[in-house]
């Protein structure tokens, strides 16, 4: 004789039905949450590890802190100069820097143009931090090598003691430097920067200029560049 079945209270087997998916999704989100605190805190706290070539370093031409003049890299006298418009946490100056910076880093070598740096500030909040410790840096001697690493790693927040660290992985022993990126030594120049750059209607990065002829967007690439330059070097 079969034994007969309790009987079944709708209620309970709505709310079990209820329960399996939503608990999915809690879990799915605690996870989603998990690795998103562990990736912040790599970003945060991960080594500095540099990836220069250990090529010689451009002179510093102009250095930083003079109100509304960038920083020039180069050998001075060269016939074309290349201004270069951008912010350390814009992807697509990282982008840029990607393609072209071995073509820029040839100009340098071979005395063929100038660059001149012209950070901005503007397309996040740790812009002006990694801003102000290029300038740091540019003043140490170190203008080229330390943007490249920027871009190098451009997942890291970059935090201050990283930024610090990226200092004395290249080499600046300068105790000033330590200190100029402690206390936003650069802050004011780095505002007069922007306006300068307004005053040229920059808007957006990266901008470039080759001898105060600005290059078109599809143009920044190598190629572009190198036509720009030789025109410029007449």
């Amino acid at each position: 004789m079969s034994k007969s079945k309790a009987p079944v209270n709708p209620l309970l087997e709505s709310k079990k039905r209820r329960i399996g998916p939503g608990v999915v999704v809690v879990v799915i989100l605690v996870l989603a949450l998990g690795a998103g605190v562990a990736v912040q805190y790599w970003r945060s706290n991960s080594g500095v590890e540099v990836s220069s070539n250990g090529g010689p370093e451009p002179t510093v031409i102009t250095g930083p802190g003079t109100s509304g003049q960038g920083v020039k890299v180069g050998k001075a006298g060269a016939k074309a100069n290349i201004d270069l418009y951008v912010d350390f946490r814009c992807p697509h100056c990282k982008e840029f820097e990607d393609d072209a910076s071995s073509t820029i880093d040839k100009f340098l070598a071979d005395g063929t143009a100038t660059v001149t740096y012209w950070p901005m500030t503007f397309v996040t909040d740790d812009s002006p931090r990694l801003a102000n410790a290029f300038a740091a840096a540019a003043a140490a001697g170190k203008a080229n090598s330390y943007a490249d690493e920027l871009y190098a790693d451009f997942a890291k927040s970059w935090t201050q003691d990283q930024l610090i660290e990226l200092g004395k992985q290249l080499k600046i022993d300068d105790p000033a430097f330590e200190a100029a990126v402690k206390d936003n030594k650069y802050a004011g120049w780095l505002e007069s920067v922007g306006q300068a750059a307004t005053a040229r209607k920059v808007e957006g990065t990266p901008t470039v200029f080759v001898n105060d002829k600005l290059l078109p967007s599809d143009q920044l690439t190598p190629e572009g560049l190198t036509a720009a330059v030789t025109e410029a070097k007449g």
